[in-house]
């Protein structure tokens, strides 16, 4: 085994340094600590479906109970978004680790989507995960999301949108804490908050 020496050995440790450093944007990975195991804190699943809002989603709902889907040119998601939001729900990037306005929001209320305003997570399943990304452990209508196999960077993880507008949301990973041991890994520009 050998390793790179001079100049190639000087380039190559620069560049981990950074990708550690977060320079340099991973997509979707996250280094984390284990989630939290007090459950104490942690409302259960039954309490989340009687606490969901039926008359906001039901105005997202068609007959089908499906979320009616809004289109848009690209013209129009250009004008509509910010260029973060844009480049986050629109062409699948990634945000910065810990740069995220909603990152270490603590407060009550409702998370919706940034592209069409879709309830997506509530407050009270959102946990800290140490990944530097909003983190949820359940949506607050799981019609409300759409999941994708994403085998980008020669990964295999799972992609969440918005089930209603098709915005890139973030992944979805399976070591979160109980009920779901889910973690919703969200991009903060893919996101907007309503306090309740």
């Amino acid at each position: 085994l050998s390793f790179p020496s001079g100049e190639s050995a000087f380039v190559l440790a620069f560049v981990l340094a950074l990708a550690f450093l977060s320079v340099i944007p991973l997509r979707g990975i996250c280094f984390s600590r284990p989630p939290p195991t007090n459950e104490s804190n942690l409302p259960e699943t039954k309490s989340l479906r009687k606490q969901s809002n039926p008359q906001r989603m039901q105005s997202q709902m068609t007959d089908s109970q499906t979320p009616e889907k809004i289109e848009r040119t690209d013209a129009e998601w250009r004008a509509t978004l910010t260029p973060e939001q844009y480049h986050v729900l629109r062409q699948k990037g990634t945000e910065r680790p810990w740069t995220g306005a909603l990152t270490q929001n603590k407060d009550t209320g409702e998370y919706l989507c940034a592209g069409c305003g879709a309830v997506l997570f509530g407050s009270d399943s959102k946990f800290e995960s140490g990944c530097g990304w909003p983190s949820f452990y359940i949506p607050k209508d799981s019609r409300a999301i759409a999941e994708h196999e994403d085998t980008t960077f020669g990964m295999r993880r799972v992609e969440v949108t918005c089930a209603r507008c098709g915005g890139h949301l973030g992944h979805v990973f399976p070591d979160g804490p109980k009920p779901t041991g889910l973690r919703y890994c969200i991009n903060s520009a893919s996101l907007t908050f309503e306090h309740k």
